[in-house]
């Protein structure tokens, strides 16, 4: 898959792969100075780059799990989602889960990004569901 990449400021950092069978990419910070991230507070950090990719794809942004462990520091959605005709500078809403302000430096690692397929959805109105063994069973249905 070829991702074209543009970058947006001359201090963007170029996502890499900590090892050859690592899925996500490494997303770094571009800010020029530290950004400080109070306890249980979100801060937007640029990466400086912009991306083009195949449709049917998207760009999840995750966690890098050493920051989250380590610092309490994750994506504030968990998860997001950059479309295939987003154009705009990727930006990293950290949240600080911890109980100590931490700091994020100019070209640390904030995050992960990894292209993923998705399918197309139709839907279509029914007056049934096909019935199955767990039916309309909810949250703990299926047991511990």
């Amino acid at each position: 898959m070829n991702i074209s990449i543009k970058f947006l400021n001359e201090n963007a950092k170029m996502p890499t792969r900590g090892s050859d069978a690592a899925a996500g990419y490494d997303l770094y910070a571009c800010n020029t100075q530290d950004v400080i991230v109070a306890p249980h507070t979100t801060a937007k950090i640029g990466t400086g780059l912009s991306m083009s990719f195949d449709t049917n794809y998207f760009a999840g942004i995750y966690a890098r799990s050493g920051l989250a462990t380590k610092e309490g520091l994750r994506p504030a959605n968990c998860v997001g989602v950059c479309d295939a005709d987003y154009r705009g500078e990727y930006i990293v809403a950290i949240h600080n889960d911890s109980n100590i302000t931490r700091i994020i430096t100019p070209g640390e690692k904030i995050a992960q990004v990894i292209f993923q397929k998705y399918e197309v959805a139709n839907f279509n109105t029914v007056e049934e569901l096909d019935e199955t063994e767990r039916g309309d069973g909810g949250f703990g249905s299926t047991g511990k």
